[in-house]
């Protein structure tokens, strides 16, 4: 008498296991598209900082990169065509988010970022929540890691970068606070929650800022191990390309100006795209806030990634600024 339920479980363990074997290969089926995608230019291509964030503040956790050499690296200028990108208004988007994202609506709405006179106090912050986050090396930057592509020497890490950024600006006119702590060490998770503590700490002590820029490098990785670094030739020089990420209210955080975020990183990839086609990579749209939604200009930016030198991340990241602060003089106060 109990053969045949024997038998009826057989069964359901065979098409159970049938199931979960089909879903798999459809798994396997879709990364292999993917991978397709990324070699022929027609796909996105993900970060490892791209990957969704765990909750609505971003608990970021370490990643494991292998260690750079030169023969695993490989070139790449990063474009908006293919699949998962969203294009109009001569700006292109990377939606990671279940929004769905009207660009030209997001446009008109605009962004109500503003400043006061540079006389008044700072106007802008340049953090780094990931500051240990470093470049290739090679004869000319012999530094030494504290991590795969990290170091605590300000001279190599995100700190150099911020510091160019903050040198530009100034020279400009814009008035820039550049808070050089190192969030992420010694302990690399939790760095969010730290730099958040450090950006508010920041606004009370200079309530006239009104924008944060976190300035980070990429980590580009194919499934094969290929290190993919973001570069271009701008004027005869290898300059690394520059991404700007958004936040969202997507994984439930508050976060209602949002958009007004997205219209301003939209304007800058305009512009830079209209004075050196190709310097902006495709703005990327997360879940999580980033801590953005402590001021109206908050942005996450990406100088070029872990297979670039350091030499230029710095090429791209004077672009950026230039580009940069010429738009946000026009929101200083007459």
């Amino acid at each position: 008498m109990k053969k045949p339920g024997r038998i009826r479980a057989i069964g359901r363990g065979l098409r159970r296991g049938t199931a979960f074997l089909l879903a798999l290969l459809g798994v396997w089926m879709a990364g292999a598209a993917l991978v397709s995608q990324w070699a022929s230019g027609t796909g996105p291509l993900l970060s490892l900082s791209q990957k969704p964030a765990a909750s609505p503040e971003e608990a970021s956790e370490e990643q494991d990169l292998e260690a750079v050499t030169p023969d695993k690296i490989q070139e790449k200028t990063i474009s908006g065509g293919g699949t998962g990108y969203v294009n109009a208004q001569g700006v292109s988007l990377f939606n990671r988010t279940s929004k769905t994202v009207d660009l030209e609506a997001v446009a008109q709405g605009g962004s109500s970022l503003a400043f006061g006179k540079a006389e008044d106090g700072p106007q802008i912050l340049i953090m780094h929540t990931h500051g240990t986050e470093s470049y290739a090396r090679d004869g000319t930057e012999p530094y030494t890691e504290t991590g795969t592509a990290r170091t605590t020497d300000t001279n190599y890490n995100m700190i150099r970068v911020g510091d160019e950024i903050a040198r530009i600006f100034t020279e400009m006119g814009l008035n820039v606070v550049h808070d050089k702590t190192l969030y992420d060490y010694p302990a690399y998770n939790g760095a969010y929650d730290r730099s958040r503590a450090g950006i508010e700490a920041m606004l009370a002590q200079y309530p006239t800022i009104q924008m944060v820029l976190d300035v980070h490098r990429d980590d580009l990785v194919g499934s094969d191990g290929t290190i993919y670094k973001p570069v271009l030739q701008i004027d005869g020089v290898k300059t690394a390309q520059v991404m700007l990420v958004v936040g969202s209210d997507d994984a439930g955080a508050q976060f209602p100006d949002w958009p007004e975020h997205l219209a301003l990183a939209m304007g800058l990839q305009q512009q830079m795209n209209a004075l050196w086609p190709g310097l902006a990579r495709p703005i990327t749209l997360r879940t999580a806030r980033f801590n953005q939604q402590l001021t109206k200009g908050s942005l996450l930016v990406e100088v070029g990634g872990h297979g670039n030198t350091l030499e230029e991340a710095l090429a791209g990241a004077r672009l950026f600024a230039r580009v940069a602060g010429k738009t946000l003089l026009e929101r200083v106060a007459r």
